[in-house]
């Protein structure tokens, strides 16, 4: 596909915001093939949103083109410092990223007994596919869930993992509330 964007003069974007939990998944060992623009985030995975941490990869004539174009982006020592830690410690990543899978199946089992259907995700969110969404998404809401809607797909929405059984337990609720009226 990048090959293809390449020859009609455009890129193909990929964006990995979620690649961590998933990195065989990851087109980053391609970075710099013609037409191909990777973005990645830092801290949807870490847990570090406010480290503010992401880069592209691609072609290096496109990279020195975006350095140019955005100017210095200035990112804080104690940022690069935490950044380098977290990446560095593969005994974490491999320990998060199997607890993060044993609670995205475990939470996939609680909606569909609540009568959900989910229909993928990464194992920091899922995502809802439902004709009653949103009813669905009123419920959640008087639950005190937040819930991102898709105004291009009216059946979809996307549950963050929650943080523990309590947050698991409303969410679920919530869906079997709505469900079984």
């Amino acid at each position: 596909m990048a090959e293809r964007q390449a020859a009609r003069g455009g890129w193909l974007l990929v964006d990995e915001a979620f690649a961590e939990v998933i990195p065989e998944c990851s087109v980053a060992s391609e970075a710099g093939r013609a037409g191909l623009v990777i973005l990645r985030s830092f801290g949807k995975f870490f847990g570090l949103a406010g480290v503010r941490l992401g880069f592209l990869l691609g072609e290096p004539a496109l990279v020195r083109d975006v350095r140019a174009a955005v100017g210095p982006w200035a990112v804080s020592g104690p940022a690069l410092a935490v950044a380098t830690a977290a990446l560095s410690d593969s005994a974490w990543i491999a320990a998060t990223r199997r607890r993060l899978a044993d609670a995205a199946a475990r939470f996939d089992a609680r909606l569909m007994e609540a009568g959900v259907r989910v229909a993928g995700g990464t194992s920091l969110f899922r995502l809802i596919d439902d004709p009653q969404s949103a009813g669905l998404y009123n419920e959640l809401g008087r639950a005190g869930v937040l819930v991102r809607r898709f105004d291009y797909r009216q059946r979809w929405l996307r549950l963050g993992l929650p943080v523990d059984n309590l947050a698991e337990d409303r969410v679920s609720t919530a869906c079997g509330t709505f469900k079984n009226r």
